[in-house]
């Protein structure tokens, strides 16, 4: 067995100057053996995230929109001042012009009118008086049943109100009619008219 390696030769493929005999010798291991026949079907295609979906396809267009050659920051800031000076000129014409047709439409503008003073109406509500405990102030609690525009249910709402009564008259169940009034104190904004019916 060991006879037979040793009688076995090897073929040598010169070496290039400068390289080993060993380093020659590799290509042709290395190489792969032809393929017999041609593959099925290309190499199956690697899936990406949709995350780097988005990198290649904003990649792919930076590309095709190419780089702008480097600018210095002083070119930069020209530009910059072009810019605004540019569009302050605009500004200014666009302002003149709207000048010019304000003037030129003089003669066709009117003067308001000053607003007709008018005196208000005061609104009035009938309620029950809830309490009486406060001195020359009772509050007052205003119903009120309205239909509703769409479905048509009556909806029943009740607000408190504090109204000024001077002289104490109304009790605790009793009917009154409210007048609106100006603010009498931090939270009366009505006054008593009349009481119209006493409680029993």
């Amino acid at each position: 067995m060991a006879d037979e390696v040793e009688n076995t030769e090897i073929e040598e493929t010169p070496a290039a100057p400068g390289q080993d005999a060993t380093e020659a010798a590799a290509p042709e291991a290395a190489a792969p053996a032809a393929p017999a026949a041609p593959a099925a079907h290309a190499e199956p295609q690697v899936l990406l995230t949709p995350k780097q979906r988005k990198v290649a396809i904003k990649t792919r267009k930076a590309a095709k929109v190419g780089t702008r050659d480097e600018v210095s920051p002083e070119d930069r800031q020209a530009e910059r001042d072009a810019a605004r000076t540019k569009k302050a000129a605009e500004r200014r014409a666009g302002r003149a012009h709207a000048r010019a047709k304000y003037k030129a439409s003089e003669h066709e503008r009117a003067e308001t009118p000053a607003r007709e003073h008018v005196v208000g109406v005061q609104k009035t509500r009938q309620g029950v008086v809830v309490s009486d405990k406060a001195d020359k102030t009772i509050t007052v609690r205003i119903d009120v049943a309205r239909r509703h525009r769409k479905y048509g249910k009556i909806v029943r709402t009740s607000s408190k109100v504090h109204a000024h009564d001077e002289s104490n008259d109304a009790n605790i169940g009793d009917t009154v009619v409210v007048l609106e009034a100006r603010p009498l104190s931090a939270t009366k904004r009505w006054r008593l008219v009349q009481v119209v019916e006493r409680a029993k």
